[in-house]
């Protein structure tokens, strides 16, 4: 193409070098470069000599093509755009999280600071702590898809991600009971209505909508552990669960009848009385001649396996952490972490490190990948199931 203007004569070169030296700023350091940039200063002081500099402008852009490519392609690009079909480069703007950190030193800084325990800890935005956090690289995708892009910074919401992790693990993560919060319920006339010792089988779904899951199987025995917060002794309004007198369903269970409580010498609850309510077990018939309000999850003490439980909030409090001129530590969020001892059903426990779950009531969680091992559950919280802040 060079050639072809060379070609059209004088007035034709003489337009086409001058449309070069407007953008000189695509030269770089080479001695043929330099060469040309010796030429475009002479035609800043003496636009006549364009004309006897044409021979030798044209003799470098033929004998150094590949040095010219830049120029050249700003140059021609009015005459065809593109033309030596070089890739091209799109700048986005970043996409920031609130309440999240992407600078590498200050990242760098709280592992060395042991302010996290490494690269990995579940509270870190790198990949190894999203992984072990129990994100999935489609949520990701999600809420970088439904964010779109844009040429200038942004701030979303931690909430879109944690929208998209729910989205994407509602359809796929099996269901399983844990308390968290441990109080123990006893069902008193559980020997007058079964035999000593009886553990009556119970199942339920691994998964509401996947029947090909299977099932799960747990027991409902005498005792079973229950959250704390599911009994109130003196119930607020329209408390539906356990207090005095109020009848409650244990979820795939039993309707049982809340007697009372035990407390220690501190007025603290030890213990809930109830007494179950014969052929209420769900799934047999008449089980839903009893009516209640309130539903309940629970694990049996017979079988439940003790777990350590990794509760996760925001690492830092504010917003957006790396505003102003501040140390960035000070709004680091106290309570990032909380680490609790609970119980959880059989098959939950039975999980191989990194699977996900539901554990219904409180959100999803992961088996630790580093920490969970057999007869030592740990698990991680991905989720909650709905996002309460600020309510």
């Amino acid at each position: 193409m060079v050639a072809a203007i060379e070609a059209q004569g004088v007035e034709a070169g003489k337009e086409f070098a001058l449309h070069c030296h407007n953008h000189a700023g695509k030269l770089f350091a080479s001695p043929a470069e330099g060469e040309m940039r010796a030429l475009f200063v002479r035609w800043e002081r003496d636009r006549d000599a364009v004309l006897r500099d044409l021979p030798r402008f044209f003799a470098l852009l033929r004998e150094h093509a590949n040095q010219f490519a830049p120029l050249l392609a700003h140059a021609l690009d009015e005459r065809q755009p593109n033309v030596f079909q070089l890739p091209h480069q799109h700048e986005f703007g970043r996409l920031n999280l609130t309440h999240v950190i992407t600078s590498k030193r200050k990242l760098k800084a709280l592992v060395d600071e042991g302010i996290v325990s490494g690269w990995d800890d579940p509270r870190m935005p790198t990949l190894a702590g999203l992984r072990r956090r129990g994100y999935t690289p489609a949520a990701i995708r999600r809420m970088a898809d439904d964010t779109g892009a844009s040429k200038t910074n942004i701030w979303v919401d931690y909430a879109v991600l944690e929208g998209a992790l729910r989205d994407d693990l509602e359809g796929q993560a099996p269901r399983a009971m844990a308390v968290l919060d441990p109080v123990e319920l006893v069902l008193t006339n559980w020997t007058g209505v079964f035999a000593d010792d009886h553990v009556e089988p119970c199942r339920a779904p691994a998964h509401p909508q996947r029947p090909e899951l299977g099932e799960r199987a747990f027991g409902l025995g005498a005792r079973v552990w229950i959250e704390r917060d599911d009994f109130a002794e003196v119930p607020p309004k329209g408390f539906f669960r356990l207090f005095p007198g109020n009848r409650v369903r244990l979820k795939y269970g039993m309707v049982v009848e809340c007697t009372g409580c035990e407390k220690d010498a501190t007025g603290r609850v030890t213990r809930v009385l109830a007494t179950v309510v014969p052929d209420t077990k769900s799934g047999t018939p008449g089980a839903d001649a009893v009516k209640v309000k309130g539903v309940i999850t629970w694990v049996g003490v017979h079988d439940a396996v003790a777990a350590e439980v990794r509760v996760f909030d925001h690492l830092f409090s504010a917003e957006q952490p790396d505003a102003g001129d501040g140390d960035f530590r000070a709004g680091l969020n106290p309570a990032s972490l909380s680490v609790v001892r609970g119980y959880v059903e059989p098959s939950a426990a039975a999980a191989a490190a990194e699977t996900r779950l539901q554990f219904e009531r409180h959100g999803w969680f992961v088996a630790d990948r580093r920490d969970h091992a057999p007869g030592r559950p740990v698990f991680n919280r991905i989720t909650a199931l709905k996002d309460g802040r600020g309510r």
